[in-house]
């Protein structure tokens, strides 16, 4: 404090003010069998890993058309649109993971 004034500091409230936003759930898809499964890696590590097991498992009991890999640049952005695009026009069902 210079002079007796007292330096003022602004607080800043870091939680959004937003409303969050209502989503409505995808509905279940009854049987996997001659569906396309895309399966999306954000890009953590091991998530690979759980995906391709994930697949093995899913062949093993279904009998799927095909599977579909795609993997996110980076885990810290959103896909971008041109991927989210590429697996919602040729996939029936998308699964998307995170591991560590």
């Amino acid at each position: 404090m210079a002079d007796g004034l007292r330096e003022r500091y602004e607080v800043l409230d870091p939680t959004d003010e937003a409303p969050p936003l209502e989503k409505k759930l995808a509905s279940a898809v009854p049987d996997l069998q001659g569906k396309v499964i895309g399966f999306l890696d954000i890009s953590k590590p091991k998530g690979d890993i759980f995906l391709r097991r994930l697949e093995e498992l899913l062949t093993e009991r279904y009998r799927v058309k095909a599977v579909m890999h795609r993997r996110k640049p980076t885990y810290t952005a959103p896909a971008p649109p041109s991927l989210r695009e590429e697996l919602a026009s040729r996939c029936d069902v998308i699964i998307e993971a995170l591991a560590d």
